[in-house]
């Protein structure tokens, strides 16, 4: 049964945020608000949540998952990224905007898009988030929480324990979310591709 820690969305309670840090490191799936909807997360390590990850989602290896990371700092850990494709980056994060980039070797290969070798990347802009990534100390794996054969996302904490609470470990419940998914941004070609235009608006990042 999932646990459902419900925190303050602005200053979320450090406490529960520990307790959900652990379950994470202990390689639950957990359901946390983003910038854009909800999203489910793991470690990005254990190849048993992401392959659980992967299975609440129905999703298989050519769809591509993203790492949430707390700032840019983390980014070269995982992205190959040239003085070109970071000022966009900088323009964009933290916010609703997820980058797919060429992919380091710290990225396990199961995890990245098995043809191209890419990663979307993102830092999101949500206070709760923001805390638990610190809490957590690494990026996390992520998806956004959209069920099986529907398009929308869900943002309803309830709604996600009372479908999903035999199969996650946690819901992180900060309230509603915005319901616009993030705007996709393919930088690991030439030129800048707009995969996605969703919450983030273009002209922010100069497109």
């Amino acid at each position: 049964m999932a646990q459902h820690f419900e925190v303050h969305p602005q200053n979320p309670q450090p406490r529960l945020l520990k307790q959900a840090a652990s379950l994470l490191h202990g390689g639950g799936v957990l359901a946390v608000p983003t910038d854009s909807s909800y999203a489910l997360v793991c470690h990005l390590d254990d190849k048993t949540a992401a392959e659980n990850l992967r299975r609440i989602r129905q999703v298989d290896d050519k769809h591509h998952l993203t790492l949430l990371c707390k700032d840019l700092s983390e980014l070269s850990r995982f992205a190959r990224v040239d003085n070109r494709q970071f000022r966009l980056l900088k323009l964009g994060t933290p916010g609703p905007y997820t980058f797919i980039l060429e992919a380091t070797k710290e990225v396990p290969r199961r995890l990245s898009h098995p043809s191209r070798r890419t990663i979307g990347l993102r830092v999101p802009d949500h206070q709760v988030l923001q805390d638990l990534l610190a809490l957590f100390g690494e990026p996390l794996l992520a998806t956004t929480f959209i069920p099986p054969g529907e398009t929308d996302a869900l943002n309803d904490a309830d709604e996600i324990l009372a479908r999903y609470q035999k199969v996650l470990q946690a819901v992180v419940d900060a309230g509603a979310c915005p319901m616009q998914p993030t705007t996709v941004v393919d930088l690991s070609g030439d030129e800048p591709m707009v995969v996605r235009q969703g919450r983030g608006e273009l002209a922010r990042l100069g497109l």
